[in-house]
């Protein structure tokens, strides 16, 4: 055997894929360098033949009388050794026999000395039932409002609720991952590259909501103050910092005020570790920020601070133990108001109410790789291959999971991020739901093009996904866009995750897919934050601003403007062909056409449909442009309306009332069931 072939094998066994077909049709082999690369990641000396054997001798490791963990099927007969000793969730002790029925949840196993973890899970996914539900996609930072501090907030998110349920008779509210960011721009604002995805932003308090407020509200209606929140409120796009300076200065007063009571250090108690490692992040990043402000990320910190289980961070913490009980009473205040939402959303007659967003990403230089370091592969980047939207590849900057230690932990982490997506909600959206079956590498000094796929546990975690779906009653989407291999579908159908279908990759060849042939078990939606608008794809807005940019050259802007000339008028022969535009109306964006796409994705049998407020607006600008940070004000553009213009512009309520018209027609509407 040859080291290329001690590679291959030894890559192959660790899940390295050796080929995978691109979106065009082109098969790629993996070559030695990028497995060896990657398997160097993975702690592989690839020195030689031998080392490369020993390497994954090691790896494997010694036999073990238990699995780390075991992810089992409810309905499945269990089979392991009689003298296993199970211990359930609920602390009740069985020694196994093959009757043994095991309620669904998190146990744990004995043999000996051997202990593993046993998970009993469902074979398919909350399913709210039959009927088909509509939904109003908003990023929350983006809502303007006459109270607001200069973002969307949670009183904002309730007052949207209600519109929606009555404007739109929508049955759901579609957010933005709610999950923790620096807040600083232009590189810390992306709510798809957060600092945790445990914890969310607190940017989002309604702060006069906060008890103890009105205490302090005092010192927030001096004549600058006041025409400084009225500036932020009227600003084009969230100015980040100013609005963080804002919201920490008045919930640091309130927390000075109003010390935490017992409701509040119980439940920062039963957050445990996970809560700990973070606000002791956070502490700690502000406190050596404040001395020297040239330190922005942990990875240039002292040494001695960069390990969360050194002296040093213990040592801080224990000094420290108001400014990390602050961050623990942030959360809790979130958690409150967040809930306080869901519930205005059943109130107002909404089955699902929230549906929420998992981030794929987490910022290498966040608080999750400080605190979880091993749960990550060093020197990788995750990516994807070339494809329509981007031929030369992605690369995302941030590093791939380690499955083995996920595992050798009973997939803890993994379970935690499920579940407190979901907490206070009906609906997730699992962005880049590829990432449960396999995720594309780049290895250390090689660009998008030359990475490979590396599988993951796939059953494991869709089952996982599943039983954390059955717990919080609330439907699982995965985003399931680009290169998709037709097994990751068919077995995400299969466990009743729905599908994400985007009216304009929805074709067969070039031509665009009637609505009959969309998928029931799916979300249909026009666009999402990476693609342009309605208005914007008509008017090439999307092209101009990558023109603008820089990102293309004017013969690449010419090419895409023809190809998006054929686009259009395959999209015009699509909407007459299915009967929702005149065959005499024009090819100018107009009320008309807005309509007609709006009520050719109604009328698909898909179980959900996404109506994005930039396409109930009209807008033309979307909230991201990939590739770009300053270049582009990515993350931070606000809706074209206020809450106050969407109940009293009369163009507002016309563009309401033409939703709520496919709304109610298609059987979707909340208020109809």
């Amino acid at each position: 055997m040859s080291l290329d072939d001690a590679v291959r094998h030894a890559a192959e066994r660790s899940g390295v894929q050796q080929d995978f077909w691109d979106i065009f049709g082109v098969h790629h082999w993996t070559s030695p360098e990028t497995n060896r690369a990657i398997l160097s990641a993975l702690g592989f000396d690839c020195s030689s033949e031998e080392s490369v054997i020993a390497s994954a001798a090691a790896r494997e490791g010694p036999e073990r009388a238990l699995p780390p963990v075991l992810v089992v099927s409810g309905n499945a007969p269990l089979q392991l050794p009689r003298d296993v000793e199970i211990v359930t969730e609920q602390g009740e002790r069985h020694l196994f026999a093959p009757e043994l029925k095991l309620p669904l949840g998190y146990h744990d196993m004995r043999l000996g000395d051997c202990t593993g973890r046993l998970i009993v899970t469902p074979d398919r996914a909350y399913d709210a039932g039959p009927g088909k539900s509509a939904g109003f996609g908003v990023m929350l930072f983006s809502l303007r409002s006459n109270h607001n501090w200069g973002v969307g907030d949670f009183r904002d998110l309730r007052d949207l609720i209600k519109w929606a349920a009555e404007a739109l008779h929508a049955d759901f509210i579609a957010l933005n991952p709610l999950h923790a960011i620096h807040n600083r721009r232009p590189y810390n604002t992306s709510p798809y590259l957060p600092n945790t995805i445990y914890y969310r932003n607190f940017l989002y308090l309604d702060v006069e909501a906060v008890h103890g407020f009105d205490c302090i509200k005092h010192k927030f209606e001096d004549g600058e103050t006041r025409a400084e929140l009225q500036r932020l409120r009227q600003t084009a796009v969230v100015e980040y910092e100013n609005v963080a300076a804002l919201k920490r200065r008045a919930l640091e007063m309130i927390f000075k005020a109003n010390p935490p009571g017992r409701d509040c250090r119980e439940w920062i108690a039963g957050e445990g570790d996970l809560l700990r490692s973070y606000a002791t992040y956070c502490a700690l990043d502000e406190h050596l920020h404040c001395a020297n402000p040239d330190l922005w990320v942990w990875t240039d910190w002292p040494e001695e601070y960069r390990d969360p289980e050194s002296s040093a961070v213990r040592e801080f913490a224990a000094g420290h133990e108001r400014e990390i009980l602050f961050h623990g009473w942030m959360q809790w205040q979130i958690d409150r108001q967040l809930c306080e939402a869901q519930r205005c959303a059943h109130a107002a007659g909404m089955s699902i109410g929230l549906y929420h967003d998992l981030a794929l990403a987490t910022d290498r230089c966040g608080s999750d790789l400080w605190a979880h370091r091993a749960f990550f592969v060093p020197g990788c980047r995750v990516g994807s291959p070339p494809d329509g939207f981007a031929p030369g590849g992605q690369d995302w900057s941030f590093p791939p999971p380690n499955a083995e230690r996920h595992r050798e932990d009973g997939y803890r982490l993994f379970a935690q991020s499920i579940r407190k997506s979901l907490k206070h909600g009906g609906a997730l959206r699992i962005d880049h739901v590829m990432r449960l079956f396999r995720l594309y590498w780049i290895p250390p000094g090689q660009d998008a093009t030359q990475g490979a796929y590396v599988r993951e546990r796939a059953e494991d975690l869709v089952r996982i996904l599943a039983l954390e779906s059955v717990r919080a009653r609330a439907v699982i989407v995965g985003e399931d866009l680009g290169t998709v291999g037709p097994e990751v579908r068919e077995t995400l159908a299969a466990f009743g995750i729905l599908s994400y279908r985007l009216l304009y990759f929805e074709r067969n060849g070039e031509a665009f897919r009637a609505p009959s042939e969309y998928p029931a078990q799916a979300l249909a939606s026009t666009t999402t934050h990476d693609l342009s608008t309605i208005a914007g794809f008509w008017k090439g807005c999307d092209i101009e601003a990558r023109l603008r940019t820089g990102m293309i050259d004017q013969a690449a802007h010419d090419t895409q403007q023809a190809n998006r000339a054929r686009d259009k008028e395959r999209l015009l022969v699509a909407l007459r062909e299915a009967g929702f535009l005149a065959d005499g109306a024009g090819p100018e964006f107009s009320g008309e056409l807005h309509s007609a796409i709006l009520g050719y994705l109604a009328s698909t049998p898909s179980r959900l449909w996404l109506i994005n407020q930039e396409d109930l607006t009209k807008s033309l600008s979307q909230q991201n442009l990939p590739g770009t940070t300053a270049e582009y004000p990515n993350w931070s553009r606000k809706m074209r309306w206020s809450l106050e213009e969407l109940r009293d512009l009369a163009e507002a309520r016309d563009c309401a009332a033409m939703a709520r018209h496919w709304v109610d027609i298609s059987g979707r509407g909340a208020k109809a069931k």
